[in-house]
């Protein structure tokens, strides 16, 4: 599923009475919500990888080993925090678990959050908080524990 058609889908959902909407379309899950007034209050999409993790993590391992970068899974603007005023998710050297919450990347006003897909620590972190991200882009190098 491209951007077009993420938006093609939102702007359809907007029009419609429906209030809650599921899609699952090429690996993607899109969850729309509208709230009491017909305004969306909440809108979620989770991308899972399409191979699964241990397939990728074989694919991105780092020469050397035990390293592994994470890759921005869409185009989008790349957030470490929750929030402005919050503290980041993840800092440089800290621990990791599986699922865990790695950070934010804003696609068409949605907020995606990216969960980490292998315990670790982070290395490096590749982009910086507000830089625009590409597909496939890798944002952070994973020292595998």
């Amino acid at each position: 599923m491209n951007l077009k058609e993420l938006k093609e889908i939102i702007a359809m959902f907007e029009e419609t009475n429906i209030s809650e909407l599921d899609v699952e379309r090429q690996g993607m899950k899109i969850r729309l919500k509208k709230g009491v007034a017909g305004e969306i209050s909440q809108q979620h999409v989770v991308v899972p990888s399409q191979i699964s993790p241990s397939e990728k993590v074989k694919e991105e391992e780092v020469k050397g080993g035990n390293l592994i970068e994470i890759k921005s899974p869409m185009v989008g603007t790349f957030y470490r925090a929750p929030a402005p005023d919050a503290d980041p998710f993840v800092e440089e050297g800290d621990e990791i678990q599986k699922e865990q919450v790695i950070c934010i990347i804003e696609a068409m006003k949605l907020m995606n959050e990216i969960k980490s897909e292998v315990n670790g620590r982070i290395k490096e972190i590749l982009v910086e908080n507000g830089q625009a991200v590409e597909f496939d882009q890798p944002m952070f190098l994973i020292e595998i524990k």
